[in-house]
């Protein structure tokens, strides 16, 4: 009568456990909700990446190319053990409307091949951004709020997003939409990874002799912004998925504060003990491009990790954040309406992330 007590608690215990597949998980979003759900007891995680992954005991990744309906079904067909889906894998291309066809496709690849096999699923998250509300385009409203209307097409955000909701429709799984600002965060070779761009920026800016000068345009100095730290948007991110109270809901999360570069430039110069001088507007794309001999000789003298200069930073995205001459920030308080009262102060991000690199031997 005990053993089969203690069988059947094991059998109660073994359905309460939940298992995510995280889509992207070598990004910068996707490793540290990797990192997050491995803290917590009752998940087992499988990431997916194209570039696939080292397994662990608690981690099994497999190798993935999302574009390829086959490959998906072949690779993803058999995880019948699926209860929640964390979509958080992007394709970079040079226009938006070329974003479109392979971002869409690659989430319809991943749910056609997991949602008819994997009976308990749960929930499917659904990783977004601003661009839901055109802050890409140019001056948009500030705070950007979840109701807010939708703007001209094209994006591939709305599109994914009314892709789930059509999906969804008569199942007995939801959805939520997380919509972060920019994320910061470690993770190497990730196309949006601007404290990296910042912390390389800097490095070579120290290893020259030079100033830390703001490189973005002149009205970018002094508007207001936020970022959101990427341990912040994990927890944000398994709690929406798994709180009832969020299921078909979006949500923006942010650090909860605001911060002009003109205030935090400075303290970010301190901390690379660089004098700042006036910001001078260039493109980062054009100038850093002959600076590949000089990264390479400085992992030389520094003993630094020897990550190859392409994969350490965007600077296209870098040009991309610091063109922005206009306020960029959303309201929060719709999660913490439902029950989130997480946040991180911005600074204290930017200086934790930079000692990371540091200790990781990724800059001097």
């Amino acid at each position: 009568m005990v053993m089969s007590q203690y069988a059947l608690t094991s059998r109660e215990n073994e359905q309460k456990r939940k298992v995510a597949l995280v889509v992207g998980a070598q990004g910068v979003i996707g490793r540290n909700l990797i990192d997050y759900l491995t803290t917590l007891d009752d998940w087992d995680v499988i990431g997916v990446a194209r570039r696939g992954g080292t397994s662990t005991d608690r981690v099994r990744y497999v190798m993935v190319d999302l574009l390829d309906r086959d490959d998906c079904h072949e690779k993803l067909g058999s995880l019948t053990q699926v209860t929640h889906i964390f979509y958080a894998a992007y394709q970079d291309r040079p226009t938006w409307a070329e974003l479109v066809p392979p971002n869409l496709a690659m989430l319809v690849h991943v749910i056609e091949a997991v949602e008819p096999i994997a009976a308990d699923l749960q929930h499917v998250s659904l990783m977004q951004g601003y661009k839901v509300y055109g802050a890409h385009l140019g001056p948009f409203k500030t705070p950007a709020r979840e109701s807010d209307p939708p703007h001209m097409p094209p994006e591939f955000n709305v599109d994914q997003q009314a892709f789930l909701e059509q999906r969804q429709r008569g199942k007995t799984w939801n959805w939520s939409a997380i919509r972060p600002s920019v994320v910061g965060g470690f993770a190497l070779g990730n196309p949006m990874n601007l404290a990296s761009v910042i912390a390389v920026y800097a490095a070579i800016s120290k290893e020259l002799g030079l100033p830390l000068r703001f490189p973005g345009k002149p009205g970018a100095y002094d508007k207001l912004l936020e970022m959101t730290d990427a341990g912040l948007l994990a927890r944000a991110t398994v709690w929406a998925a798994t709180d009832e109270r969020c299921a078909n809901q979006a949500f923006n999360i942010n650090n909860g504060d605001l911060f002009r570069w003109s205030e935090m430039w400075p303290k970010i110069a301190r901390f690379f003990e660089l004098e700042v001088a006036p910001p001078l507007p260039m493109s980062l794309t054009v100038v850093m491009a002959d600076k590949e001999p000089l990264w390479n000789a400085m992992i030389e003298k520094y003993g630094l990790a020897p990550h190859p200069y392409q994969k350490v930073t965007s600077w296209g995205f870098g040009d991309f954040v610091f063109s922005w001459d206009y306020d960029m920030f959303a309201d929060g308080s719709k999660a913490r309406r439902f029950g989130f009262h997480e946040y991180v102060d911005t600074e204290a991000m930017f200086l934790s992330i930079f000692e990371n690199f540091r200790h990781r031997k990724v800059i001097p």
